[in-house]
Order: structure tokens, then C-alpha cells, then sequence
């Protein structure tokens, strides 16, 4: 039988050329969730709530505060590599917590490579997603968790929310005007949070855009001003789920959204224009 190869030649040249989708679609109601700090409630009270639910997130460790000597507070390295083998992700916090301000700046990468190099020893897979320590961040720290691997580095609501003031909000993410390593969190949950403060950041994941939520200790006993009530929690995860959310970790936007790709030319620019709508916002409730 004689093959026509003229038939098959299109075919492989859309194949070549990279020009078929490489991402799939955004759905709506697409929900990424995150637990800062290492803390030992991740695991006794977060870890069966969400493997209950089936549920993806990304546990961002750090070895900072108190994490050495305090076990009743912080996770030991065989809970988060359980963690791992349970299929959640384990992201990169730094070593010691540490900010990432443009004074720490020749720190960053011995910080980083820290971490990894504990993922190594435990056999997890070597992070690549980043959240800021205090979601501080500087510029200059893009390229230097590029050069490291790092795909997605999520942030807080600040600068466009005050940390302080706001009560945790934030923006969802829009590919292609949120730059890979400047992820906003949609919501920072804060302790006094209700069912209505959690539903204001998740009904942002529509129209193409991605909310991803911060956590921290549920509870967290050191760092009560972050600490979200077990009861709270159950709360959303159980909204999550009756609502009909995909809820995944930050490694998992790479199914949607490629970060060689969605770039923008200037990193200010959404940030700028968020911060001149909430003013506009705030003048015309005055």
C-alpha cells in the first residue's frame, strides 16, 4: 500500500511549529490554596481535611522561627515528606523566613538552595513554586528564583491592599498581566475572617482569572494574627466542595498557563492600575 505523505506533512509542520495549545482552558471556579510557615497543624488538621475533600495545595517550608526545636508547633521533615507522598506539593519559604527586600537580595539563592537541598535529602522532588516570607518582595529577586528553577512565586495582596489595614484581601491572578514570580493572593485569611470574606476572594476565580488562597496555621499558635479557627476552616473547605470548585496546588497552574509565556512588559503596571481603582473606589464612597 502506498502512503501519501503529503497527507501527513501538515499535520507534522502544526506539530514543529508549537502552534497547537500547549495549556488547557481556565475553567471558572478554579482555586489554588497554600500554608505558609511549616506548622504542625498542616498536618494533623489541614492534611485530612483536604485528602477528605480531594483537594491540591502547596505547603510553602521554611526551617525559620522556632522550627528546630519546637515539634509541637512546627512539622518534622517525615510529616512533610508524607505530606509529598500524599501528592500535595512542598514549595520553597527560604531557610530561615527571610524576606526577600532588596537589602537580602545576594542572600536569596544560599536561602533557596537550603531548602532544596533538605527536599533532596528527604527525597522530595526539588521545589518549584516560591512564596515570599512575609510576601515581601523586591524586583530584584525575579531573576534570582528564575536562574534557581522557580516557575510561580506567589506573593500577598500588598501593595495593592495595605497588610495591615485590609484584613487580607486581594486580587485574583490574571495570566498575562500578573507576571509567573508575582502571583497576588486573592485572600490572606486572617482570624476574624467570616464565610462572607473567604466567598469575596474565592468569586474572583472566573472570567480567565485564578484565585489563590493564603493560609497559615489552622490553628497557629505562634502567630495568632494569622491563625484561622479549625472550625472556619472546615467551613470553606466544605463550601469548596459543595460549590463545585477545582482546587489545586501552585505547581498544577502550569496545566493552564505557561510561565515562559505569560509575561508581562512591565511588572508595575496591573499592580498600578488595582491601586488607582480601589482609590477611585474609596473617593466615590466618601
Amino acid at each position: 500500500m502506498k502512503v501519501c505523505h503529503c497527507l501527513f506533512a501538515p499535520l507534522f509542520m502544526v506539530f514543529a511549529a508549537g502552534s497547537l495549545p500547549a495549556v488547557e482552558p481556565i475553567p471558572d471556579k478554579l482555586v489554588v490554596l497554600t500554608f505558609d510557615d511549616s506548622v504542625k497543624s498542616h498536618y494533623t488538621v489541614v492534611r485530612p481535611i483536604l485528602l477528605k475533600h480531594g483537594f491540591g495545595a502547596t505547603f510553602y517550608i521554611t526551617e525559620g522561627f522556632d522550627f528546630a526545636e519546637n515539634k509541637k508547633s512546627y512539622l518534622t521533615w517525615e510529616e512533610i515528606k508524607r505530606l509529598n507522598d500524599d501528592g500535595f506539593e512542598i514549595g520553597n519559604h527560604t531557610r530561615d523566613h527571610m524576606g526577600c527586600s532588596k537589602e537580602n537580595l545576594d542572600k536569596i539563592a544560599e536561602q533557596v538552595e537550603a531548602i532544596n537541598e533538605r527536599c533532596e535529602e528527604y527525597d522530595i522532588p526539588k521545589p518549584v513554586t516560591f512564596g515570599y516570607p512575609g510576601n515581601a518582595f523586591d524586583e530584584g529577586a525575579l531573576p534570582i528564583l528564575e536562574e534557581l528553577g522557580i516557575q510561580f512565586a506567589r506573593r500577598g495582596g500588598s501593595p495593592e491592599y495595605s497588610y495591615s489595614k485590609d484584613r487580607g484581601k486581594g486580587f485574583a491572578y490574571e495570566p498575562d498581566r500578573d507576571h509567573p514570580l508575582l502571583l497576588p493572593s486573592a485572600g490572606d485569611a486572617r482570624p476574624d475572617w467570616t464565610l462572607a470574606d473567604f466567598k469575596r476572594a474565592i468569586e474572583q476565580a472566573r472570567d480567565g482569572n485564578i484565585a489563590i488562597l493564603q493560609f497559615h496555621g489552622v490553628p497557629d499558635i505562634e502567630h495568632p494574627w494569622v491563625h484561622t479557627p479549625v472550625e472556619r476552616f472546615e467551613e470553606y473547605m466544605q463550601y469548596l466542595k459543595e460549590n463545585g470548585y477545582t482546587v489545586i496546588a501552585v505547581r498544577d497552574i502550569a496545566k493552564y498557563v505557561d510561565a515562559e509565556k505569560s509575561r508581562p512588559e512591565n511588572i508595575w503596571t496591573v499592580i498600578s492600575q488595582r491601586k488607582a481603582e480601589l482609590a477611585e473606589e474609596q473617593n466615590a464612597g466618601e
